[in-house]
């Protein structure tokens, strides 16, 4: 398999992470999100949503998406479980994840950290951040009596939600006051086979471009 991913992106990571406690061999090519890598002719017919990651199958089928893309990988795994209703639950909180997480946590990050002080997109931020820390009072009461999100087992349920909940602070969210999120996040920072989000990598085609 073949992964295009930007090495900064919490969804890349999402998929970097899973691949590497899965033990799954991949080729890695970074694509500069910031210099419009994602939009050229090339990239386009990979993915016509012009957007990373984006998963090439060993029969050369593309897949995009980075829930679809860890349902994919992990399907039939210990990642997933075994029964209709905690599967479904999996699904809950990946959906969670992007429609009432990823805009307010994943996406203040992204503008603190790619664009300057005086930039207009600044004035998104005290209302990102304010339903940011709405979704994780909402993980953190629900980890309050969890160690993991569904059936007290890691899934790609924790994997979604974790690749930029451990991050938020980049973005100017404070996890000081969510103390069963902090614990969430060391847990998996524990668990074998954990990689770092900025870690390069083994199967990087292009490393000087990620450097």
């Amino acid at each position: 398999m073949h992964l295009f991913d930007y090495l900064d992106s919490g969804n890349g990571f999402k998929v970097r992470l899973l691949l590497a406690q899965l033990g799954q061999d991949y080729r890695w090519t970074h694509v500069d999100i910031d210099k419009g890598e994602t939009r050229t002719p090339e990239f386009l017919r990979k993915n016509p949503n012009g957007r990373i990651p984006t998963l090439e199958l060993d029969d050369g089928t593309y897949l995009f998406e980075s829930n679809a893309i860890l349902w994919y990988l992990a399907e039939g795994s210990r990642f997933v479980p075994a029964t209709q209703l905690g599967r479904a639950q999996v699904l809950q909180w990946m959906f969670f994840e992007q429609y009432s997480h990823e805009p307010y946590v994943a996406t203040p990050r992204y503008i603190c950290r790619h664009f300057p002080a005086d930039h207009p997109r600044r004035a998104e931020l005290p209302v990102r951040l304010e339903k940011g820390q709405a979704a994780l009072k909402v993980m953190d009461e629900h980890l309050a009596t969890r160690q993991f999100f569904v059936n007290d087992r890691y899934s790609i349920a924790d994997i979604a939600l974790y690749a930029y909940t451990h991050v938020a602070p980049d973005g100017g969210l404070s996890l000081e006051p969510y103390p069963h999120v902090r614990a969430w996040i060391a847990r998996i920072a524990a668990l074998p086979a954990y990689i770092e989000l900025l870690a390069l990598p083994k199967g990087a085609t292009n490393p000087a471009a990620a450097a």
